[in-house]
Protein backbone atom coordinates (compact mmCIF):
# COMPACT_ATOMS: atom_id res chain seq x y z
CA UNK A 1 0.00 0.00 0.00
CA UNK A 2 1.24 2.81 -1.00
CA UNK A 3 1.23 6.07 1.44
CA UNK A 4 1.37 9.54 0.30
CA UNK A 5 2.74 12.76 2.52
CA UNK A 6 2.31 16.54 2.03
CA UNK A 7 4.93 19.23 3.07
CA UNK A 8 7.39 16.42 4.03
CA UNK A 9 11.07 16.56 2.85
CA UNK A 10 12.39 13.04 3.08
CA UNK A 11 16.10 12.16 4.69
CA UNK A 12 18.95 13.02 2.57
CA UNK A 13 19.92 9.23 2.01
CA UNK A 14 16.08 8.74 0.51
CA UNK A 15 16.03 11.20 -1.70
CA UNK A 16 19.37 10.56 -3.48
CA UNK A 17 18.05 6.75 -3.38
CA UNK A 18 15.44 7.61 -5.45
CA UNK A 19 17.62 10.49 -7.71
CA UNK A 20 19.81 7.80 -7.86
CA UNK A 21 17.30 5.12 -9.32
CA UNK A 22 15.88 7.50 -11.89
CA UNK A 23 19.72 8.29 -12.97
CA UNK A 24 19.28 12.02 -12.33
CA UNK A 25 22.73 14.04 -11.86
CA UNK A 26 21.13 16.06 -9.27
CA UNK A 27 21.86 13.15 -7.25
CA UNK A 28 25.43 13.66 -7.87
CA UNK A 29 24.64 17.34 -5.39
CA UNK A 30 22.89 15.98 -2.15
CA UNK A 31 23.60 19.60 -0.42
CA UNK A 32 21.93 20.97 -3.40
CA UNK A 33 18.97 18.71 -4.10
CA UNK A 34 18.04 18.99 -0.59
CA UNK A 35 18.23 22.94 -0.39
CA UNK A 36 16.25 22.78 -3.88
CA UNK A 37 14.01 20.60 -1.69
CA UNK A 38 13.42 22.39 0.98
CA UNK A 39 12.82 25.73 -1.02
CA UNK A 40 10.01 24.18 -2.42
CA UNK A 41 6.44 25.98 -1.88
CA UNK A 42 5.25 22.46 -1.97
CA UNK A 43 5.89 18.88 -1.94
CA UNK A 44 4.60 15.64 -2.39
CA UNK A 45 5.91 12.19 -1.55
CA UNK A 46 4.94 8.64 -1.62
CA UNK A 47 6.16 5.74 0.84
CA UNK A 48 5.93 1.93 0.19
CA UNK A 49 6.87 0.34 3.36
CA UNK A 50 8.30 3.20 5.32
CA UNK A 51 10.43 3.57 1.83
CA UNK A 52 10.44 6.43 -0.37
CA UNK A 53 8.92 6.05 -3.91
CA UNK A 54 8.15 8.88 -5.06
CA UNK A 55 8.57 12.67 -4.84
CA UNK A 56 7.05 15.41 -6.31
CA UNK A 57 7.50 18.94 -5.64
CA UNK A 58 6.48 23.06 -6.90
CA UNK A 59 7.66 26.36 -6.90
CA UNK A 60 5.40 29.16 -7.21
CA UNK A 61 4.76 32.83 -6.51
CA UNK A 62 1.73 31.71 -3.97
CA UNK A 63 -1.15 33.47 -6.01
CA UNK A 64 -0.69 32.79 -9.97
CA UNK A 65 1.94 31.19 -10.87
CA UNK A 66 3.30 27.33 -10.00
CA UNK A 67 6.17 25.65 -11.82
CA UNK A 68 6.46 22.11 -11.51
CA UNK A 69 10.66 21.38 -11.07
CA UNK A 70 10.56 17.19 -10.28
CA UNK A 71 7.98 14.51 -10.73
CA UNK A 72 10.22 11.28 -9.86
CA UNK A 73 9.01 7.91 -9.09
CA UNK A 74 11.08 4.94 -8.37
CA UNK A 75 12.02 2.95 -11.40
CA UNK A 76 10.13 -0.11 -10.03
CA UNK A 77 7.49 1.42 -9.27
CA UNK A 78 6.34 3.04 -12.09
CA UNK A 79 3.05 2.25 -14.09
CA UNK A 80 1.05 2.08 -10.97
CA UNK A 81 -0.52 5.52 -11.02
CA UNK A 82 2.13 6.88 -8.38
CA UNK A 83 3.09 9.93 -10.24
CA UNK A 84 -0.67 10.33 -11.93
CA UNK A 85 -1.44 10.98 -7.86
CA UNK A 86 1.63 13.06 -6.57
CA UNK A 87 0.56 15.10 -10.00
CA UNK A 88 -3.39 15.32 -8.54
CA UNK A 89 -2.42 15.94 -5.11
CA UNK A 90 -0.71 18.98 -6.87
CA UNK A 91 -3.48 20.01 -9.03
CA UNK A 92 -5.57 20.43 -6.06
CA UNK A 93 -3.29 22.25 -4.30
CA UNK A 94 -3.04 24.73 -7.15
CA UNK A 95 -6.58 23.90 -9.20
CA UNK A 96 -7.20 27.93 -8.45
CA UNK A 97 -3.60 29.05 -10.51
CA UNK A 98 -3.73 30.64 -13.97
CA UNK A 99 -0.77 29.00 -14.89
CA UNK A 100 0.83 25.03 -14.16
CA UNK A 101 3.94 24.98 -16.28
CA UNK A 102 6.71 22.53 -16.03
CA UNK A 103 9.34 20.52 -18.59
CA UNK A 104 8.81 17.75 -19.79
CA UNK A 105 12.03 15.69 -20.72
CA UNK A 106 10.65 13.51 -24.33
CA UNK A 107 10.29 10.37 -22.42
CA UNK A 108 7.76 11.92 -20.34
CA UNK A 109 5.65 14.16 -22.90
CA UNK A 110 2.83 11.23 -22.88
CA UNK A 111 2.06 10.94 -19.16
CA UNK A 112 2.32 14.66 -18.41
CA UNK A 113 0.04 14.93 -21.30
CA UNK A 114 -2.24 11.77 -19.57
CA UNK A 115 -2.29 14.51 -16.42
CA UNK A 116 -3.43 17.07 -18.75
CA UNK A 117 -0.87 19.17 -19.63
CA UNK A 118 -0.83 20.65 -23.16
CA UNK A 119 1.86 21.44 -25.51
CA UNK A 120 1.25 24.79 -26.81
CA UNK A 121 2.96 27.20 -29.67
CA UNK A 122 1.37 30.15 -27.88
CA UNK A 123 4.95 30.34 -26.03
CA UNK A 124 8.37 29.24 -26.70
CA UNK A 125 10.34 27.06 -24.28
CA UNK A 126 13.40 29.19 -23.68
CA UNK A 127 15.67 28.57 -20.76
CA UNK A 128 19.73 29.15 -19.67
CA UNK A 129 20.86 25.63 -18.13
CA UNK A 130 24.17 24.70 -17.18
CA UNK A 131 24.02 21.28 -18.29
CA UNK A 132 22.45 18.67 -20.61
CA UNK A 133 21.33 16.34 -17.65
CA UNK A 134 18.80 16.58 -15.16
Amino acid sequence: MIEYRSGVVPPVSEVISLYSANKWSSANQPERLMAALKGSNHIECAFREQQLVGLANAISDGSLVVYYPHLLVHPDQQGKGIGQELMSRMFGKYADFHQQTLLAVADAVDFYERVGFKRTDAVAPMWIYDGTDH
